[in-house]
């Protein structure tokens, strides 16, 4: 006979391996699998131990407790705050954390709370993704920054903590690929700059929308000329496509940009 709150069960292989649960508030809570029916007992032990004693506090894990460290936090916030999530988020008053790690947490407002409490946030190559109707969607890009932009540059954390993703800690600076807020002949200006062999200005310009589209229209010219690369065209929001057109008619830009070609001896234009 299994010790209490152990399974045993066999993979499709025949390998014998006991899975653990327990129940508490009517909650029946699948702890995980173990290689022995002691580990999964133990598991059972410790989790109905954290489950109702309130003085064992998030941070008291460990790394010999029998439960995964993402475990612990989804049965800590069960505990404390009444709600069961089988992500490991913990819930505080007007925001809660997403834990990757035990040593490394991300921050959410509220209003982001059954979005993540439904869709793991995954890890790779220093990426955060999460998996939404099939397709790995970048987590950056919910809070509009963009596959291409540069901390610092693009956008900023205002309290300096890049893993806080609450919505008044994210501006962004710069929307646009291409684009950048510069300071011209001593007046507020938007410089686009297309990278070819180095990078050319296409122009400065009033605003930051009117750049983006001097952008798009130097990438359609450079395609023109024979320039075969994958570039990313700026979408522009909030304008209709007729007034799109008319803007996009009337920019100027480099004649460096019109004449470029890929056998192109010019150097690359920092002006």
């Amino acid at each position: 006979m299994n010790l209490t709150g152990s399974f045993k069960t066999r993979k499709k292989d025949g390998t014998i391996y006991y899975r653990s649960s327990c129940t508490w508030k009517n909650k029946h809570i699948s702890l995980g699998s173990f290689s022995t029916d002691l580990q999964a007992h133990e598991a059972y032990k410790t989790a109905l131990e954290l489950l109702n004693s309130s003085q064992i506090s998030l941070e008291a894990y460990s790394s010999d407790c029998p439960l995964s460290f993402e475990k612990w936090v989804v049965l800590c916030n069960f505990r404390d705050n009444r709600i069961y999530f089988s992500t490991p988020i913990y819930v505080r008053s007007k925001f809660f954390h997403y834990y990757l790690e035990e040593h490394l947490r991300l921050t959410f407002d509220i209003d982001d709370l059954f979005f993540y409490a439904s869709h793991k946030i995954s890890r790779r190559g220093g990426h955060l993704f999460v998996a939404h109707y099939g397709m790995q969607l970048n987590l950056p890009n919910r809070y509009g920054i963009k596959n291409y932009a540069v901390e610092g540059k693009d956008y900023r954390f205002v309290n300096g903590d890049c893993h806080d993703f609450r919505y008044e800690n994210i501006e962004i600076i710069n929307s646009y690929q291409g684009v950048s807020a510069v300071t011209h002949k001593g007046q507020k200006k938007f410089k686009a700059v297309l990278h070819l062999k180095g990078n050319y200005t296409i122009g400065y310009y009033d605003s930051a929308l009117i750049a983006a589209i001097a952008y798009n229209k130097a990438v359609d010219q450079v395609k023109k000329n024979g320039i075969n690369r994958n570039f990313i065209q700026n979408e522009t929001e909030g304008i209709t496509p007729s007034a799109y057109a008319e803007l996009y008619t009337k920019i100027k830009i480099s004649p460096k940009i019109m004449d470029y070609q890929s056998s192109s001896s010019n150097g690359p234009s920092n002006q």
